[in-house]
């Protein structure tokens, strides 16, 4: 595969400042006692990349932010979550995209958001063989709600108010 050097430099831009998001957030308390529920500020450089840079871009940087995050933050069993969860949310985002319109965008990451918790649950329900794990799902669900919104709403004021200013200079 043959990667033009500013799209490479893009990537890995993008991919830095998701990881510093990450680390940064992963410093902060838990907002609540439930466990499992973050703000998810990462996934806003995922989103963009996704709407700016395509889906081939974006899950590149989503599996290196995930993999380096994980390896980074010592927490490697979140490995196996977060890249079951983000890549299915990925795939989901991609295809709501489209279909809705960019004044959805904050829709399509809500969406992303649900489905990235619930194939967690789902992932930790498998590995620890543990049904109860479900009970917490309707909790990420309303987190998830909350935090997708917030996220795709930055990404589409963002790239509504700086217009084709960031496909110039990514891509």
């Amino acid at each position: 595969m043959r990667i033009k050097l500013k799209r490479l430099v893009s990537i890995s831009v993008l991919t830095a400042i998701a990881l510093t998001i990450f680390v940064i957030e992963n410093q902060i308390p838990p907002l609540t006692a439930i466990p499992g529920i973050k703000l998810g500020l990462s996934n806003i450089i995922t989103l963009f990349a996704l709407v700016i840079m395509g889906p081939k871009d974006a899950f590149i940087i989503l599996i290196l932010r995930v993999t380096m995050g994980s390896i980074f933050s010592g927490q490697i069993m979140t490995l196996l979550y977060s890249m079951s969860g983000g890549i299915l949310c990925l795939t989901a985002e991609t295809i709501l995209l489209k279909y809705l319109p960019f004044k959805n965008l904050w829709a399509v990451s809500v969406i992303g958001a649900v489905i990235h918790n619930t194939i967690q649950i789902a992932v930790a329900a498998l590995i620890t063989m543990t049904v109860g794990i479900f009970f917490y799902l309707p909790y990420l669900i309303i987190a998830g709600i909350i935090t997708g919104a917030f996220t795709g709403l930055c990404v589409q004021l963002t790239i509504k108010r700086t217009g084709n200013t960031f496909k110039k200079i990514l891509l």
